[in-house]
């Protein structure tokens, strides 16, 4: 049997981290990027949040390869190396094995630890394929290690993970995956426009799931830089601002909190708030529009019945 491989290939510059992360937590508007929320216990906290009954996208998006996955692999056509971008438990990914024809596997995601963990259980159910893991933080630069092969690939990029870029950096990211590709395809699946009844409960579960993954947030920066957050003040807010297209995540002060870190402090007013995510929801002829600006074409649609989700494949 094979044994996966485990590459890190960046890990932030405590120092540079710590001035990224002391910056936003001091701008006039706080706000922390997405990957923050990623920690071991995070990774593993967001994989019990796909399985709750308010939170759509993973079941919907699973219903559609499920329904239609003999015509997306016909559309995407033989992927020999299939590079799972935001892999975490690799599930997903491992659906597509068959359909695929894949000889190699390459999951990348940030949390190498919890990636680690995912793939010896998914060779042990593979034992003949390659497989490697990267460890890699590709929400600012893309840039696959030469560990990967060649191309072409076929680029997975499922979960609406898109939607945590602006469309300004989602048209960037989509470049930057275009060249990944390299002559190969991608296969990304996107949240679609819909009633706010449905989207801000798969955001703010009943079980309060959600709500623990957003507030670990904090317990993970007081690791990180030395903070002293407690998480008794600070509560879990998600809403659609449909200005913007987006879900946004933040945590709000109960009440008046002073913060302190080695070198210095913030104090938050009751209602003051940490941004911390935002998931950006699409339309179906938007999002098309983007991938071609972003040099790919023969693009594929693929929807559930009510119009809540969307899979695209499209060629490189």
């Amino acid at each position: 049997m094979n044994a996966p491989r485990l590459i890190q290939i960046a890990r932030d510059d405590p120092e540079a981290m710590r001035a990224e992360l002391i910056a936003g937590l001091t701008a006039p508007r706080a706000a922390l990027a997405p990957k923050y929320l990623y920690d071991a216990l995070g990774s593993r906290l967001f994989a019990a949040i796909t399985a709750l009954p308010e939170y759509y996208p993973t079941r919907t998006e699973a219903g559609i390869f499920r329904a239609h996955l003999g015509e997306i692999a016909a559309a995407v056509g033989p992927a020999s190396t299939l590079v799972d971008l935001g892999a975490g438990n690799c599930e997903k990914a491992a659906r597509l094995f068959d359909a695929l024809a894949v000889r190699r596997y390459v999951a990348v995601d940030i949390s190498a630890d919890y990636l680690k963990e995912s793939l010896d259980h998914l060779q042990y159910q593979h034992p003949d394929m390659d497989m490697l893991g990267v460890g890699l933080d590709f929400s600012q630069t893309l840039a696959l290690p030469v560990e990967v092969g060649p191309g072409p690939r076929t680029l997975f990029y499922p979960g609406s993970s898109i939607g945590n870029f602006t469309p300004a950096e989602a048209l960037a990211f989509l470049r930057q995956a275009h060249v990944a590709c390299d002559g190969g395809a991608l296969l990304i699946g996107v949240d679609l426009v819909k009633p706010v009844s449905v989207l801000e409960p798969a955001y703010d579960d009943a079980l309060q799931v959600t709500a623990a993954f957003n507030r670990n947030l904090l317990l993970h920066l007081n690791r990180l830089i030395g903070s002293d957050f407690d998480i008794a003040d600070w509560r879990h807010v998600a809403f659609f601002n449909a200005a913007a297209s987006r879900i946004e995540m933040h945590l709000e002060a109960v009440r008046d909190a002073r913060v302190r870190w080695p070198g210095g402090e913030r104090r938050f007013a009751a209602g003051e708030r940490i941004h911390t995510e935002n998931s950006c929801k699409w339309r179906v002829d938007d999002f098309a529009a983007l991938l071609r600006d972003a040099g790919f074409s023969d693009t594929r649609v693929w929807r559930d019945e009510q119009d809540w989700f969307a899979v695209f494949a499209a060629h490189a």
